[in-house]
């Protein structure tokens, strides 16, 4: 059978995504190849609880899946591969060929090619920014490199601290700081998180996984102290590439 001629429908899954990468991103992919019978859509939903009803009711190879279902999802599905079951967020999914269900998780691999690159060896301690699905893939890399790491939260627990306790020696000790929170995101440009800038300095990597706008206000004020700084568009691209090829195994 001819692959190409195929009808195959993927998507993402998420919250208000209208901005989302993915869509545009695979669109443009499936006509690089000439795959004119595969389609990418958006399924935003305002429950997870409708995620059933989305399989049930079209026949979709894989999807996508952001903010906020990436962890609410694991109950929706047959099997987690290893990997997305460390991690505890699956940004994956795909039908397999007995019908049944399976998440994986790559956005660790988009996140650490992206990473790698920049660290040095002065970069010993992540603060990482948000306690979504997104930073749980964030801590798992940071683990495999031997970087320690410490939750920055809103909300005060025993695994993490508040913005309100950052100060001088946490930031001077932790060198890579990753915003996972969506403070930032395109329209609201002037949001950002709330950590000492201040205490800033050329030894800081600073790593947003928002992409759109392609330098946030946390990264400018950043690079502003002389700080290396990093979006998240490749780490999307990487994702999305390991994605594609776990759709096609």
């Amino acid at each position: 059978m001819d692959t190409k001629k195929e009808n195959k429908l993927f998507g993402l899954l998420g919250k208000n995504i209208s901005y989302s990468f993915s869509k545009g991103y695979f669109e443009k992919k499936f006509e690089t190849l000439k795959l004119e019978n595969y389609d990418y859509v958006n399924f935003d939903i305002s429950s997870i609880e409708e995620f059933s009803t989305l399989w049930k009711k079209h026949t979709i190879s894989g999807m996508n899946v952001t903010i906020p279902y990436k962890e609410e999802v694991i109950s929706k599905l047959d099997s987690l591969d290893a990997t997305a079951a460390d991690i505890g967020a699956v940004n994956t999914i795909k039908r397999l060929a007995d019908g049944t269900l399976r998440g994986y998780n790559t956005d660790c691999i988009g996140f650490r090619n992206s990473l790698e690159p920049l660290l040095n060896s002065h970069h010993q301690k992540a603060l990482i920014l948000g306690t979504g699905g997104a930073s749980k893939a964030v801590a798992y890399v940071l683990d495999q490199l031997g970087i320690a790491q410490q939750y920055v939260s809103r909300k005060k627990s025993n695994t993490q601290l508040t913005y309100e306790e950052l100060t001088e020696s946490i930031l001077t000790d932790h060198t890579i700081i990753v915003n996972c929170s969506p403070l930032g995101t395109f329209p609201k440009l002037e949001e950002k998180p709330n950590i000492p800038y201040e205490f800033l300095t050329k030894k800081h990597l600073l790593f947003d996984l928002i992409y759109n706008p392609s330098k946030t206000t946390f990264l400018k004020m950043g690079e502003a102290k002389g700080c290396q700084v990093q979006n998240g568009y490749d780490m999307l691209v990487g994702q999305a590439e390991a994605s594609w090829e776990l759709w096609c195994s």
